[in-house]
């Protein structure tokens, strides 16, 4: 059987939510990344493209390796090879420090996860096993720069930032998040005191903080229309290889 998702227009803007000229582009980028593998031993049943497409659509749907498997024509396991090899290609380009950083804001945010894989998860505030991903965003063209690696969805934000290593990575540029982000460095919103309500000067700077940080919660959530971050089954490193995948994915999108 020889499947019916080929990289086609349709079946690519379908299934990947990418117009087809951003796919070709990600297809180039994976290729330049070592996608093609040895030229030595037995050939891949499919071609690099529809390789990427196959990884792009598992991503998108989260659908089980066994019911990827009959569109494109290949055994599950020859699904769960090439996820394996093709996922960590498709991550975002590692954080660097911008160009004129004092002039840059980054935004931060975690998001819980669920997720399959108990030595990563931990019962969390949303009654689920799930891992907290931390994810900064530029605030100007609010592409996600970087995706940290899940911990234990029972670490607040603050704890899971410190653990990710995120901050020396971003050190020397302005980063805005919550009020769960407090004592990190960050621009955190004004609190109130204990019998002292907040000055209006504090609740305009709320509110201008409010305007600015709702970007990172807008693109977690178009993050997770790539449905893998809303139940991931994978295992081990599976996770942080989907989230950086997707964030290059979201940003590919994001910039179409």
């Amino acid at each position: 059987m020889g499947g019916v998702l080929t990289v086609e227009r349709v079946w690519v803007e379908t299934f990947t939510g990418l117009p087809l000229d951003q796919f070709h582009r990600l297809v180039r980028v994976v290729r330049e990344r070592g996608g093609e593998g040895p030229r030595t031993g037995r050939p891949w049943c499919l071609p690099l493209d529809r390789r990427v497409l196959l990884v792009a659509v598992y991503y998108r749907t989260n659908l089980t390796m066994r019911q990827m498997a009959p569109p494109f024509g290949v055994s599950p396991a020859t699904v769960c090879r090439v996820i394996q090899r093709l996922g960590p290609l498709l991550a975002v380009e590692p954080v660097r420090r911008p160009l004129q950083a004092e002039d840059r804001l980054w935004i931060v945010d975690g998001t819980l996860v669920p997720v399959r894989d108990r030595r990563i998860a931990a019962s969390s505030r949303n009654y689920r096993y799930s891992a907290n991903v931390q994810v900064v965003v530029d605030a100007d063209s609010r592409l996600v720069v970087a995706t940290g690696r899940p911990v234990p969805g029972n670490r607040s934000d603050a704890q899971a930032w410190r653990a990710t290593g995120l901050a020396d990575d971003c050190r020397g540029v302005a980063l805005m998040a919550d009020s769960a982000y407090i004592n990190t460095g960050m621009a955190v919103p004004h609190r109130k005191r204990p019998g002292r309500p907040l000055l209006p000067a504090e609740e305009d700077d709320n509110a201008d903080h409010r305007h600015v940080r709702v970007r990172v919660e807008h693109a977690i959530g178009r993050m997770k229309n790539w449905k893998i971050l809303r139940d991931c089954r994978q295992h081990g490193d599976g996770l942080h290889t989907a989230a950086q995948a997707i964030a290059q994915l979201h940003n590919l999108t994001y910039a179409a």
